[in-house]
């Protein structure tokens, strides 16, 4: 299993007893079947796990080392900065940049975090889907995730995999995979990743 879900997995309150319904409406109720573990220890394994996220947030951002500055041909870096509002919420906001090692003179400037993300999604809808490398990777995840929700349920039957949606598998891990599986997911394109102006394109 990928990291990003075993994080899902220790997230769900449902192994405490407890479960929202519908989901993000606010609503919490107290479920009929036995909890598996104390909410002590359910907010115990919380906090350890935001500690180890933010200390690998701050070495490691989600396409770092993965793309090509598209003027100069260097590496792209990130870089955070947080905005605090008068109510007094924090948002964190990442760029990329070229690191100008071939040249300090490039004029690729910054692009956020969130519109190179939104590209990575619109490329994905339109490459070739023998680009993305990674079907039997996928079916090993899904097939992994379904036999766990089976264990959970008490049901012994194997999982039948059938036709598995790539791109719409590659679509739901930049929207909502870590970056660890972003960066797994990129990996597997066989083209080179070049941002150039803002702009991200695939060269092979």
């Amino acid at each position: 299993m990928s990291l990003g879900n075993l994080y899902k997995i220790l997230d769900n309150p449902f192994y405490y007893g407890v479960f929202e319904y519908p989901k993000k409406s606010g609503n919490w109720y107290t479920g009929k079947h036995e909890p598996l573990i104390t909410k002590e220890l359910f907010n115990l394994v919380q906090n350890q796990i935001k500690s180890n996220v933010l200390r690998i947030e701050n070495k490691e951002f989600a396409f770092t080392k993965m793309m090509t500055c598209g003027l100069c041909g260097s590496g792209i870096c990130a870089d955070e900065k947080f905005k605090k509002y008068k109510n007094g919420t924090i948002t964190r906001y990442v760029y990329y940049g070229c690191t100008k090692a071939r040249g300090t003179s490039c004029k690729c400037g910054y692009t956020e975090e969130k519109d190179i993300l939104k590209q990575f999604e619109d490329l994905i809808e339109k490459i070739d889907i023998n680009e993305i490398q990674i079907k039997e990777k996928i079916k090993a995840d899904v097939e992994k995730f379904t036999n766990l929700q089976n264990f959970f349920l008490g049901k012994k039957e194997k999982p039948k995999i059938l036709n598995i949606d790539i791109r719409g598998y590659a679509r739901y891990v930049l929207k909502e995979g870590s970056d660890t599986e972003k960066r797994e997911l990129l990996g597997c394109l066989k083209s080179k990743i070049v941002l150039n102006n803002k702009i991200v394109t695939l060269n092979k």
